[in-house]
C-alpha cells in the first residue's frame, strides 16, 4: 500500500510523527509511507489553497517534503507532484493536537487533507487526538499509535461512497482506559466559545486574538461530542456534498412553482 501522510500542525509536530508510525503499520514491509505536510503550523486554515503566490518544496529526508503552504496545498503537491507517477492509495491526515468535532470540521486544516485527498479520489482518513489543557505538550500519542491501525483496517474493509472521508477523533485516555469505538454523527456545541481579545501595541494600536474560552456542551447522545466526553473513540462519516436536501426540496416545490 502506498500512503500519503499529512497534517495542519506542520512538518515537526508530534502528531505527525505519531502518524508516520501508524501509517508503517499499514503499509507493510513492502508498502510505501511518504510525508507532505505544511512547513508551518497551519491550524484553522480550512479547505484553502495559496493562488496568490508560489508554492515552495523542500525536502526533509527520503519520501519527506514540507511545503511552504496549506493542507491542501501539501496534499495536492504530494498527490499530483511526488506521487504523479502513481497516486497514493490512502491519505492520512493528522494526528492533530486536539479533538476536531462538531463545527471544528469546518475550520480545520486536518479536515481538510482529507477533503482534498476525497476531491481527487483517494480514500481518505482525519485523526485528532483530544486532550486537556492540563496534559500540556503530553497528549495520549500512544491511543492513536496502539488503536488506528487496526480501526483503519476495519474502514478500508468496507466499500466508501465516492464524496465520503471519515473524521476519527480519539478521547483524552490512555488506551486501556478507552470505552470502545462509537460511530457518530457531527455534534454541535451549544455554547459559544470563540471570543476576541482586544490588545494594544507599543504605539496604542489595537490589535485582536480569537481564542478558544474552555466550556462543555451538553450533546446529544451518537454525536462525536458525546462520544469523546464519554471516553469513546468517535468515527464519523463525513461528506463532501454539503447539499441540505430537505430544504432544497421545499425550495423547489415553492419557487419553482410559483417562479416556473
Amino acid at each position: 500500500m502506498r500512503i500519503l501522510v499529512t497534517n495542519d500542525d506542520g512538518i515537526d509536530a508530534p502528531g505527525l510523527h505519531a502518524l508516520r508510525q501508524i501509517a508503517e503499520d499499514l503499509a507493510g514491509p513492502n508498502g510505501e509511507v511518504w510525508v507532505s505536510a505544511p512547513e508551518t503550523n497551519q491550524s484553522g486554515a480550512g479547505h484553502s489553497l495559496s493562488l496568490n503566490e508560489p508554492l515552495r518544496m523542500r525536502e526533509v529526508a527520503e519520501r519527506v517534503y514540507a511545503v511552504r503552504g496549506t493542507p491542501t496545498d501539501s496534499v495536492i503537491m504530494g498527490a499530483r507532484h511526488v506521487l504523479k507517477d502513481r497516486r497514493p492509495d490512502l491519505v492520512i491526515s493528522g494526528i492533530n493536537r486536539g479533538a476536531n468535532l462538531a463545527e471544528d470540521v469546518t475550520y480545520s486544516g486536518t479536515i481538510a487533507g482529507a477533503l482534498e485527498g476525497t476531491q481527487l479520489g483517494i480514500p481518505s482518513i482525519a485523526l485528532s487526538q483530544a486532550y486537556s489543557y492540563a496534559a500540556g505538550d503530553h497528549p495520549h500519542w500512544e491511543t492513536p499509535i496502539a488503536l488506528a491501525p487496526n480501526l483503519i483496517r476495519s474502514l478500508l474493509a468496507e466499500p466508501w461512497p465516492a464524496q465520503v472521508l471519515m473524521n476519527i477523533n480519539f478521547p483524552d485516555r490512555k488506551p486501556d482506559e478507552i470505552e470502545g469505538v462509537m460511530v457518530t454523527s457531527q455534534g454541535r456545541r451549544d455554547q459559544q466559545n470563540l471570543g476576541v481579545e482586544e490588545r494594544r501595541d507599543t504605539w496604542g494600536n489595537a490589535y485582536y486574538w480569537l481564542g478558544y474560552t474552555i466550556r462543555r456542551s451538553n450533546p446529544d447522545k451518537g454525536t462525536d461530542l458525546w462520544a469523546i466526553y464519554n471516553g469513546f473513540v468517535s468515527v464519523t462519516p463525513l461528506s463532501m456534498n454539503l447539499t441540505e436536501r430537505t430544504m432544497m426540496a421545499r425550495l423547489r416545490d415553492k419557487l419553482e412553482r410559483t417562479t416556473g
